[in-house]
């Protein structure tokens, strides 16, 4: 299993435009791709493919998220993606 922990880049945070986005991007790959929020002991992994879990994590601005799965690409473009400012069209 790949993972790699990254900070939150959209000033909004991980909600809508951005969720969708991602989850877009997760469903291209074969391979499950995870997302958790790091540093909430209350916090479950979710599916990357889901813009509605990931809403859910409440992921913020600055906050870290841990992005794993058994393909190393699918990570690196997740985890590249949610470091960026994704809320600008």
């Amino acid at each position: 299993m790949f993972s790699k922990t990254v900070t939150v880049g959209s000033k909004a945070g991980l909600h809508a435009r951005p969720a969708a986005l991602v989850a877009e991007a997760a469903a291209t790959f074969d391979e499950e791709v995870f997302l958790e929020l790091v540093g909430d002991p209350t916090a479950e992994r979710t599916e990357a493919d889901s813009s509605l879990m990931i809403m859910a994590l409440g992921a913020e601005h600055g906050e870290e998220v841990l992005v794993s799965s058994e393909s190393g690409e699918a990570v690196a473009q997740i985890a590249g993606m949610i470091e960026r400012e994704l809320d600008t069209p």
